[in-house]
């Protein structure tokens, strides 16, 4: 896990640019920096050093013949295997070197090869050319932008900032995001100038080209499409299971300690139990770590210590406190550099800042299950919601000025399925929760120089899971029905629970103990050009007075308040 940077243009200033920008990010890799340049480009690389953590593996990285240069972010989870059917004098024993091998021996056509998190860049010094990557759900981050006939991106939009890129916001993602509650599609970020690599994307560009050249080259659908339709129930749980320990397996693959974070639910009850497996007689040496309150309306620590009291892994609970949260929320948005999810998010960064003191460098946990096997309410529904668990509108449109508002769009999404719970979950998956959880996650484990991997989110079980039949996903009024009955016997209480929201009392922290807080961040908006200073401040005052159903609306005025319209 690390951080990459580059320019591809003539600037004789871009060398001391590019030294700028890896600053921005340093950490995302703290343990070695590294600048490669020639004429007309230059690669830069931020290192967290995971696998192989000899010097001999910093980057960028050289192929043998010279030829090659490449800057990666990420793990390539089957490099050993891939490594094994490859005629090439490797010297470091780093996937990094197997994905360039790769690159040379297939060109585009190997990153179908890859299983893992990835997001690269490859310069071919002989046809002075780039080739990028993003792995399939987009896990890791690429942002680019052309700005000065240049080609410049990275793996955060702070580093973008820092290489001369506007600030501009882009208007319209933002009206979408106080209007829907969106946070814009999968090639656009909240700056005008600034764009995503869009998931299961690559391109090429060659300088003097006025745009990258942009391919396709996943199509989750039409792998969806292709897979079995188990009608045994028996047979998918023993399929599903295998392919679920292997990609458990596979991101045990670490040359630092692994942890993983665990909540009272479904998910990390799933993740244990199979980790338990595989670890059988080692669990003492895996450490779980989790966040609490202190409100035992929302905590789920009592779960959590049960759920653990069944191995032998040593549990960390991690209190976030009230009285930590305004610094919390700055910190975090400095890092996020988009508005982000709310208290849980900040909630999960000190998990990984204590992860990160207690030596744990590498953390897995259980996002992607409730997408792939329609585990929220509004999947068992004719509801189009987006969030579990809220009733009451999730914004309010009326606080922000007509002429942005103007500027909201229809929000649609493709339906490439022909029912509407396969339709709801690809949304999720490209569009929705995945996109938001990823991005929020990456930020707050980096901040802190740590990795999370996913293993729910291996493509294998994705595809797996989604182009099942209904009945195999939701039966007896509950989602996630095949999961459910992989741990019955072992963990019947909670693999029987319905599912919970992972929650924080951010919305009584909010209009309580935390409104002086808030008041002044909303304080910061009333000059702002977006804002109807009437309607906000009536607004608030109504949520202070106990119409506070939700506290997202409030949360979208705390995170615009550290950016300026």
């Amino acid at each position: 896990m690390c951080g990459i940077a580059g320019i591809v243009g003539r600037n004789p200033e871009n060398k001391v640019v590019l030294a700028n920008m890896l600053e921005k990010q340093t950490h995302r890799g703290p343990d070695a920096k590294g600048i490669w340049s020639a004429d007309e480009v230059f690669l830069g690389h931020n290192r967290l050093s995971i696998l192989d953590l000899s010097e001999a593996a910093n980057q960028p990285f050289f192929s043998n013949c010279g030829r090659y240069v490449i800057v990666f972010n990420g793990e390539i989870y089957n490099y050993l295997e891939l490594k094994q059917s490859l005629d090439y004098p490797f010297r470091t024993k780093s996937d990094t070197e197997v994905l360039l091998a790769m690159y040379i021996k297939y060109r585009d056509n190997m990153i179908n090869y890859l299983n893992g998190m990835f997001a690269f860049a490859i310069w071919d010094i002989q046809e002075k050319q780039l080739f990028a990557a993003r792995d399939r759900f987009g896990v890791k981050p690429f942002y680019y932008s052309m700005a000065q006939s240049q080609f410049l991106f990275a793996s955060e939009i702070k580093t973008l900032f820092a290489a001369g890129v506007t600030q501009t916001l882009n208007e319209e993602v933002w009206a979408d995001y106080f209007v829907h509650g969106s946070y814009g599609y999968p090639e656009e970020t909240f700056f005008k100038d600034i764009y995503q690599l869009a998931p299961g994307h690559s391109l090429s560009y060659r300088e003097g080209d006025h745009r990258p050249q942009i391919s396709q080259y996943y199509d989750f659908v039409d792998q969806v499409k292709h897979q079995p339709v188990f009608e045994d129930e028996k047979r998918l749980q023993e399929e599903y299971l295998e392919l679920l320990l292997d990609s458990i397996r596979l991101r045990f693959r670490s040359d630092v300690p692994v942890g993983f974070n665990v909540s009272g639910g479904l998910d990390s009850s799933i993740l244990l139990a199979m980790i338990s497996r595989i670890k059988e007689g080692e669990m003492q040496n895996i450490e779980a770590f989790s966040f609490y309150t202190g409100d035992e309306r929302y905590d789920e620590l009592p779960w959590v210590k049960d759920l653990i009291s069944k191995t032998k892994s040593p549990l960390n609970p991690v209190l976030l406190s009230q009285s930590e949260v305004p610094d919390l929320i700055e910190k975090v948005a400095y890092f996020q550099d988009e508005p982000f999810g709310g208290f849980p998010t900040i909630a999960y960064s000190r998990i990984f800042e204590r992860a990160r003191q207690k030596g744990f460098l590498v953390l897995l946990d259980g996002q992607g299950m409730d997408e792939a096997w329609a585990g929220y309410d509004y999947y068992r529904s004719d509801s189009n919601a987006l969030v579990q668990g809220i009733k009451s509108s999730l914004t309010r449109p009326n606080v922000i000025s007509p002429e942005l508002c103007a500027k909201a769009r229809a929000i649609s999404y493709p339906e490439p399925f022909d029912n509407p719970l396969q339709n709801k979950q690809y949304r999720d998956v490209y569009f929705t929760k995945i996109p938001r959880a990823l991005r929020f996650n990456d930020r707050v484990s980096m901040m802190h120089s740590t990795e999370l991997r996913e293993p729910f989110l291996d493509y294998r079980l994705v595809e797996m899971a989604f182009a099942q039949k209904r009945e195999m996903k939701i039966k007896q009024g509950q989602g996630k029905w095949l999961p459910r009955q992989l741990v019955k016997k072992e963990l019947e209480n909670i693999a029987l629970a319905p599912k919970r929201p992972l929650q924080t009392p951010q919305r009584e922290w909010i209009g309580g103990p935390l409104s002086d807080f808030v008041e002044d961040r909303i304080s910061m908006l009333r000059s702002n050009p977006w804002i109807e200073k009437n309607a906000l401040d009536l607004e608030w005052q109504n949520y202070k007075n106990g119409q506070n159903d939700n506290s997202f609306f409030v949360w979208q005025w705390i995170n615009t308040s550290f950016f300026e319209g």
